[in-house]
């Protein structure tokens, strides 16, 4: 485990900021941004804890969304993406970039899968406008005040 400070910030920062935010590149290069689920939030999404407490790295990150959306547009020409977690009322902040992965697993979309979702995508977790959006950052930027880390990359 890794006892750098920042990076125990930078960590629990993923588990605490409502929102990511996601930018792709579009068709004309011009960078295009999104609010996201933050899928690692313990508290919106607390059985999803066991789930990342698997993952590659401490900082890889996942995402669902439709299939037909203007960012898998993007991602059908352009990989490289930019996610941002934020808390702005301490300053801090967390930039993760990399190539995103389309996946298409049926058990990946099963045990990320929650209940409400339906809206989205009213077949469930076998809905095909069902995708998701896996990020192992070559990236990783913690701010926090007027401390700045590279933490991977």
């Amino acid at each position: 485990m890794n006892d750098n400070p920042l990076a125990l910030h930078a960590q629990n920062l993923l588990e605490i900021a409502e929102t990511a935010y996601l930018t792709t590149i579009d068709r004309c290069e011009r960078p295009q941004t999104r609010a996201m689920f933050n899928l690692r939030n313990r508290a919106q999404f607390p059985n999803l804890h066991s789930f990342f407490a698997g993952a590659h790295t401490p900082y890889e990150t996942w995402f669902t969304t439709n299939t037909s959306s203007s960012k898998m547009l993007d991602l059908a020409e352009n990989r490289a993406v930019s996610v941002y977690y934020c808390l702005p009322s301490q300053f801090r902040g967390l930039m993760l970039g990399g190539d995103m992965e389309i996946v298409d697993a049926p058990v990946e979309k099963a045990l990320l899968w929650q209940e409400g979702w339906e809206l989205y995508y009213p077949l469930g977790p076998e809905d095909p406008d069902y995708i998701l959006l896996r990020l192992r950052p070559n990236s990783v930027k913690y701010f926090h005040q007027l401390q700045r880390a590279v933490l991977v990359g």
